[in-house]
């Protein structure tokens, strides 16, 4: 059997809560494996979606606490690695590109530097070598003129661009993980798509792992091979993004249900209201607890405190109705 890239099992990160306060859990017992494939991690802010990937690379600062049954790189046990440790792994074998390059970049160094020296730090290349792998890196994130963008400093380059020149940067070491944590959100939609072919042509070219996270359902839906719903800090939902339509948890099938559809107008987009049972525990095993019962999330649009059900399953794209219990 293949060893996965990734195996996270029961990872928790916990802060310290308030004088006789219990600790506050941002990650609650969340566990998956990803191999050399697109995963997804989708979920609101506060979900737990960018702690998972930073606990994944060890950037957790104190006095925040990360506990893991197993949490492994391949063969390496990520569990038991001090920051030193991590540092020999970050860059080299598993790397993270953050949501900003404004604020990710060094604004007094060239972002063509910038690349060339993380390439001399993992790989021991001098400075032709690193400079001559860097404009080969940076025209194969299809930055036009490489050169001239070599010696641009990151206030000169577009969000985009810079977003690809995080990426280069990134993938100049040859790790085998890429952690993406929002790469697109600060892009328009045309931008958007560009960053996410350039991220899935040197992912399947180069047989890595990726784990994308965002906010955006439809955006990790279209572009991963999985996806993962987060939610108070857990995974509630796996499921095939092809399948996304037959997804079983209440949270899921709200979200699904509250995007517009531009070929069908409404005049009430439908909100999502929380039930505080899905904090459970025995709502984030879909594939063990039986939630396919559950009534799906309700929405009071005019604020009268009179709930009406989410529109029906074909209100929105691609949707099949849910399995039915015993069926």
């Amino acid at each position: 059997m293949t060893t996965p890239l990734l195996t996270v099992r029961d990872l928790s990160v916990l802060y310290p809560g308030g004088p006789r306060q219990a600790p506050i859990a941002a990650l609650r017992g969340i566990s998956f494996t990803l191999g050399r494939e697109r995963l997804g991690i989708v979920g609101e802010s506060g979900s737990g979606k960018s702690t998972a990937g930073r606990a994944v690379m060890g950037l957790i600062p104190p006095p925040g606490r990360v506990a893991a049954a197993e949490l492994r790189l391949g063969e390496t046990d990520l569990s038991g690695l001090d920051q030193a440790g991590f540092r020999r792994l970050r860059g080299r074998r598993m790397a993270m590109v953050l949501q900003d390059p404004k604020f990710a970049l060094n604004p007094v160094m060239s972002v063509g530097r910038q690349i060339a020296e993380t390439h001399r730090a993992h790989l021991r290349a001098g400075p032709s070598a690193a400079r001559a792998a860097a404009l080969e890196m940076l025209d194969s994130v299809q930055i036009r003129e490489p050169r001239r963008v070599y010696d641009l400093y990151p206030h000169q380059v577009s969000g985009g661009m810079g977003q690809r020149v995080m990426i280069a940067m990134m993938l100049i070491a040859g790790p085998e993980l890429l952690i993406a944590d929002e790469p697109t959100s600060a892009l328009d939609v045309t931008v958007q798509r560009q960053v996410l072919e350039v991220l899935d042509r040197q992912v399947r070219g180069r047989g890595m792992g990726l784990l994308l996270i965002s906010h955006n359902l439809p955006l990790i839906a279209g572009f991963c091979d999985r996806v993962l719903v987060m939610y108070d800090g857990r995974v509630v939902e796996t499921l095939p993004a092809s399948d996304r339509g037959r997804a079983r948890h209440p949270y899921t099938r709200g979200l699904l249900a509250a995007l517009p559809d531009l070929r069908r107008r409404r005049p009430v987009l439908p909100q999502l209201v929380r039930d505080p049972a899905w904090s459970d525990p025995a709502w984030s095993d879909p594939g063990g607890a039986d939630h396919i019962g559950a009534d799906p999330a309700w929405s009071d649009p005019d604020h009268s405190g009179t709930p009406v059900p989410a529109p029906p399953w074909q209100d929105f794209p691609g949707a099949v109705p849910p399995p039915v219990p015993g069926a």
